[in-house]
């Protein structure tokens, strides 16, 4: 009966729902800078976390981690680009240059 009880254990804990939460970045454009803001639906920051801002040829043009407040800033590119926040497989975020607020296209 011991050998059964953390078999059973491991089965009701995996019936569970995982924790969901997914990514957001939010970016806005004043003074010829742009300001993301990034983090995750439970609450949780996205304090190093990758953010690059990529022109449409797909050349990097601003490496970046977000910092301890979650906010990354960086200069408006010339030409069109997205921004891409990647924390890994199925939480990834892209923000094109014509979503960004105060930008016009």
């Amino acid at each position: 009966m011991k050998r059964i009880a953390p078999a059973l254990a491991a089965l009701v804990l995996s019936a569970l729902p995982a924790a969901a939460h997914y990514p957001f970045c939010t970016c806005v454009a004043q003074g010829g800078k742009i300001t993301c803001q990034g983090g995750f639906s439970d609450g949780t920051g996205a304090e190093g976390v990758k953010l690059d801002v990529i022109s449409y040829d797909e050349e990097v043009l601003v490496p970046a981690k977000f910092d301890a407040s979650s906010k990354v800033d960086f200069p408006k590119p010339e030409g069109e680009f997205y921004i891409l926040f990647d924390a890994g497989p199925g939480h990834v975020v892209e923000v094109d240059w014509q979503d960004v607020e105060g930008l016009t296209p």
